[in-house]
């Protein structure tokens, strides 16, 4: 990125040797345009344009959040030298840890190791891909200086956070998430950052349902009933319902959906990490199946935790107009006329839906990560906003549909009443496929799938929206 630097402004011997004073007042003084003698964050966002400083969004943030010591908006040329200083060092530590032969060069085999140990798997033609993004000889190698000009304003402090672009969205919500957890950085843990975010896509999340309730009421009816209601169509569905119980009853039993999202998230990221520490060795980096276990195990102990509001969400979708007053009320009704165990009707379908979900889900995201990065990512493997969004939507959507059947049967064994026969789930497996035959475990599938893209298109306006308040960006 700087290689300009190193030719232009510093004589041969010095190129030899790290960036000296004169190197940094030259940079510093074609940043700070108006020659105040502070750089403020539109210079540096400028500057890092000009740069080609394409790493992370807002970049310049980062970097004058730290560089600030004084918090005066603005950076003097000795905070701006002892930030690239210090941050020199870290890249230093980073091009080691990387260099594990100690030829002084990192070639395309280690960028495979150094990928692998964070979980990622490449190929050397996408090792090679991301050296040319780094390499100006065409050597197919990168050396200390070619990694320190490409990485000299990159934020990150080490080579896990350089590395991690890939991960799953948060913003994405389609209903019952039950996917493998986001990671957060350690800059991320440090400043707080991250329950700004959790707080964030939990809102966000919340209007999404909201909006999708509807088509989600649909789906469970589906699921349940056995009868005419499955060859009716949605327009003649959704008018018998308004029917019944007035346009409200469409969004009967969303809020215990919505009520549920804040403890089975922090649940669900408590316990991943907790489970990552349990399976790791020596702080080692996770890798694919490592991540499949300890995401399976989180979801499953979320779950178990919050299963009894899976319980009475469905008995209030099914439920008739005046039948449950509330979320309460339906608690108590049922507890009085069917005992505590109805909190855990179908719970082990539920827990057996868990792995085949985490288990495509994260299959499919790496399928799809690795042939972009096969096809596509020429300077970089940071696949941006939308790519990520894309690969989250088809990873959750077919993960939901690997778990659909298992959850047709949990549902069904929510909605038995005491008044009916107690059915086991093998037993009731059997029944479906001897009187509705294969597709009837896929009975509700057309308005889940209906949803998706409605609910992430909603998901990721919301979350824009209710980011800004927290200040993220």
């Amino acid at each position: 990125m700087l290689h300009w630097l190193r030719g232009f402004v510093l004589p041969p011997a010095a190129c030899q040797s790290d960036y000296d004073r004169l190197a940094y007042e030259i940079l510093f003084d074609d940043l700070d345009h108006n020659g105040d003698g502070v750089v403020d964050i539109g210079e540096l966002r400028d500057g890092l344009k000009n740069l080609n400083s394409t790493f992370v969004d807002d970049s310049e943030k980062i970097v004058l959040h730290a560089a600030d010591v004084n918090a005066d908006a603005g950076l003097d040329f000795e905070e701006f030298m002892q930030y690239l200083q210090e941050h020199e060092k870290k890249m230093k530590l980073a091009f080691k840890s990387l260099d594990k032969n100690n030829d002084g060069v990192i070639d395309a085999s280690e960028i495979v190791a150094a990928v692998k140990s964070l979980g990622i798997h490449i190929s050397l033609s996408q090792a090679y891909d991301i050296l040319k993004s780094m390499d100006t000889d065409g050597s197919m190698t990168v050396d200390w200086e070619e990694w320190r000009d490409y990485f000299f304003f990159h934020p990150a402090k080490n080579i896990n956070e350089i590395i991690r672009f890939w991960k799953h969205s948060t913003v994405i919500d389609i209903g019952e998430s039950i996917t493998i957890p986001d990671e957060f950085t350690e800059q991320e843990k440090k400043s707080g950052e991250w329950w700004k975010r959790l707080v964030a896509a939990g809102i966000a999340s919340a209007i999404t349902r909201t909006c999708t309730a509807p088509l989600e009421r649909m789906k469970v009816i589906r699921q349940v009933r056995r009868s005419k209601v499955n060859k009716m169509g949605f327009l003649n569905e959704f008018r018998q319902m308004i029917k019944e119980g007035g346009l409200f009853s469409l969004w009967r039993g969303n809020g215990v959906n919505v009520f549920k999202i804040a403890p089975e998230t922090v649940l669900k990221i408590g316990a991943y990490e907790q489970y990552k520490k349990f399976l790791s060795f020596d702080d080692a980096n996770l890798g694919v199946l490592q991540r499949f276990i300890a995401g399976s195990m989180a979801g499953a102990t979320s779950q178990t935790c919050i299963y009894p509001m899976e319980v009475i969400k469905t008995r209030l979708i099914l439920g008739k107009t005046g039948e449950y007053s509330g979320i309460l009320d339906c608690c108590r009704k049922l507890l009085k006329t069917e005992g505590i165990q109805v909190f855990c009707k179908g719970y082990i379908p539920n827990l057996i839906g868990i792995i085949p979900y985490a288990g495509v889900d994260l299959a499919i995201f790496e399928l799809l990560k690795n042939y972009w990065l096969d096809h596509y990512s020429v300077n970089s493997v940071n696949p941006g906003i939308s790519i990520l969004l894309g690969c989250s939507t088809l990873s959750h959507t077919c993960g939901q549909l690997a778990s659909f059947p298992m959850n047709l049967v949990r549902n069904r064994m929510q909605a038995a009443t005491r008044k009916k026969e107690t059915i086991h789930m093998l037993q009731l497996i059997k029944e479906i496929y001897i009187k509705e035959g294969k597709t009837g475990f896929f009975k509700g599938l057309a308005p889940n799938i209906i949803k998706v893209l409605p609910a992430v298109g909603i998901g990721c306006v919301a979350y824009e929206i209710v980011k800004l308040p927290f200040g993220l960006t």
